[in-house]
Formats: C-alpha cells, structure tokens, sequence
C-alpha cells in the first residue's frame, strides 16, 4: 500500500494537469475532468472516472489483504498462547492427579486413617471448592439445573457411580497396592469406555482399538503377576479394586456426557462432588472419627484435597478448552509417570521392571484408542 499510493496520487495529478482536476466523494486523490459548459461547473469525464475507480479499488484491495495479513498474524500469535497455555493447564492437571495417590498412601502408612474418612473428607473439601466457584461465577448454570428435575437425576447417578465409586475404589487400590499401580489401572477406563462406545453406536472396533485393547490386556497382565501367569504379584483384592476404579472412571466419563454440554464442566463437577462428600459424610461421620495428625498430615490431606482434587480437575478442564479432549488427554497420560515417580521418592516404592513395562503398555494404549 505504501509503494502504490504515490503513484496512484502521481498518475491522477499527471492526468489532472493535462485535463483539470475535481474531487470525487470517498476517492484519495483528484480525478480528470471534463471541459465544463459555460457557467457549470466542471464534470468528469467518462474515461477519467473509470481510470480513478480503477485506482482507487486496487488501492482498497491492497488495504484489505494488508489487514488481512495483520490480523493472520494476530490470530497466529493468540493460537500459539492459547496452545502453551492449554498445554501447560493439562500437563500440571495431570501432574497434580498422580500427586494425589501419593498423598493418600503416605497418610494410610504414617496416620493410619480409614479410607472412607480420607474419602469424604477429600470430597466434601474439594467439592466445597468448586461450589465457592459456582456461586462466584457460575450461578446461573446452577440455578438452571436445579429446576430440571430429570437432569438433577442424572446428577445423582453421576455422584454415585461416578464420583464415590471411583474414589472409593481408587483409594482402596492405593491402599493395597501403591499410587502407581492404582493411577495405571484406573487408565483402563478407556477401554471401558471405547466398549461402551462401540455397543451404543453399532459398530465394530477399529483395529487400533483393538490392538489397544491387547496392549492394557498385557499390561496389566504384567502388572498383576509380574510376568509370571502361575503368581499374582500384588493382592488379588488390589486388583479387583483397580479394576472396578476403572468403571467408577468410565462413569465419571459416561454418565454426565448429556448434561456436561448444558451446565458446563465445572458446575455438573462440583455439584456431584459436593453432593457425594455431604452422603459420605452423613454416613462416615469424619467428625467423630477424626485421626490424630500432626502439621504434615494436614499438610497432605490439603494437597490431596486443593491440589489432587481441586486444582488437578480445574487445570485440566481448561487444557481441554485451550486444546481440546484428545490432546489433553494424551498429555493426561503423564498421571502414572507423575504418580509413579512421587511414591519412589516420597514413599520409597520399588518397582519391578515388569511393573515399568505393564505400565508403559496401558499408557501407549491411551495413545491408540483416544
């Protein structure tokens, strides 16, 4: 634009020299008029204001794809930060998930505490939390919901075999086996999922959903005998716990899909959260079995409550705004590293190379079937 511009002005004052010159409504420069009639005043010629149009419609299509090109660039430049940004928001969720197994295990081996008081408590902590951030800034997808009698059925089921469901049973996998191996059984989910998908739209699996399928087969297969059939290396009943924290995840996923689009993550989240913490605790009664803590054990039922529970969803949701679900996800997979790598340091844990295997064959099953 800045190179056409003195030429068109020169091109129109070398006309207006030879033929006069008069302005024209929205046009830059003078155009060439004809001879004006006695008294009138003066008219552009014909030809004159085709070449000015000619001029003057270059000049705005040059403008045009200059702003085009400007806001391209803006639009690159905001992509790109809303990629680190997203990136970061997933791979510090799902640091912050596998920190939570830890946090559990170290407070059943140093502080004794049941596993349904850790459980309610984490609920009722992290679900108060996300209520705090409904009524702040998501007030009215709540009042909305609590008008739809059918959805907030659908809530109730997604609390129970949803939220205490997986829970339970993920804390009861910590607890007889260790943060690792019960953050990687809980990844069977998928399958679980990819199952459920395959039977409610008629259709068959893809090959890599069945070549993942396979993978977590193996896997776990490792991860429970240690490569040996004949044996199981870890406690039977800690595996049938894995396996059915594996279905509490996959209902997490499943049963709010409808409602999730309506109310948004983070409402139809936190409500169920709350909502399973007030039931445990009216059945557990944390209050009245409260265990004897010193500053570190609260230490780490606040970072299993804010960080493993709160924040790790939070941070993660909004890697799936920034990149979307399946990006996310794969880089969700850093759960069992994080999971794994805490409890060596934090707790001492020794795993078997087999164990390092089955865990490196369920997460490149994520990879294939998400």
């Amino acid at each position: 634009m800045g190179d056409f511009k003195p030429s068109a002005a020169n091109g129109a004052e070398k006309i207006a020299s030879e033929a006069g010159a008069a302005p024209i409504a929205d046009c830059p420069f003078p155009v060439p008029v004809a001879p004006a009639p006695r008294g009138g005043a003066p008219v552009p010629s014909a030809e004159a204001a085709r070449a000015a149009s000619l001029l003057y419609g270059f000049e705005e299509r040059e403008m045009g794809a200059r702003a085009r090109a400007e806001r391209r660039e803006a639009n690159n430049r905001t992509a790109s930060r809303q990629i680190v940004l997203g990136v970061l928001a997933a791979l510090f969720g799902g640091t912050f998930w596998g920190f939570s197994g830890t946090a559990a295990s170290f407070l059943f081996t140093n502080y004794h505490v049941e596993t349904a008081w850790l459980m309610s408590m984490r609920l009722l902590g992290s679900g108060g939390l996300f209520m705090v951030y409904i009524l702040l800034f998501a007030r009215d997808g709540l009042k909305k919901l609590l008008r739809r009698p059918r959805h907030l059925l659908t809530l109730a089921g997604f609390a129970l075999f949803g939220m205490i469901t997986n829970q339970l049973f993920y804390l009861l996998a910590v607890r007889m086996t260790n943060p690792g191996t019960a953050t990687v059984m809980q990844c069977l989910q998928i399958v679980i999922i990819m199952v459920y998908s395959c039977v409610t739209s008629r259709r068959m699996p893809r090959r890599r959903e069945i070549v993942g399928t396979g993978l977590a087969f193996l896997g776990t297969l490792l991860i429970a005998t240690g490569g040996d059939p004949t044996t199981l290396s870890i406690p039977p009943m800690g595996l049938a716990m894995g396996l059915l924290c594996a279905i509490g995840g996959a209902c997490i996923c499943i049963i709010p899909a409808k409602i999730l689009p309506e109310y948004g993550s983070m409402t139809v989240t936190g409500l169920a959260m709350f909502g399973a913490g007030i039931g445990m605790s009216a059945v557990v009664r944390p209050w009245q079995n409260m265990p004897v803590m010193d500053g570190t054990g609260w230490f780490a039922l606040a970072l299993l409550t804010v960080v493993g529970s709160f924040l790790a969803y939070s941070l993660y949701m909004q890697g799936v705004k920034e990149i979307g679900s399946v990006r996310a996800s794969l880089i969700g997979t850093i759960e069992p590293l994080s999971a794994t790598v805490s409890s060596v340091i934090v707790l001492g844990t020794v795993f078997m190379p087999t164990d390092l295997i089955g865990f490196a064959l369920i997460i490149a099953m994520v990879f294939l079937t998400v």
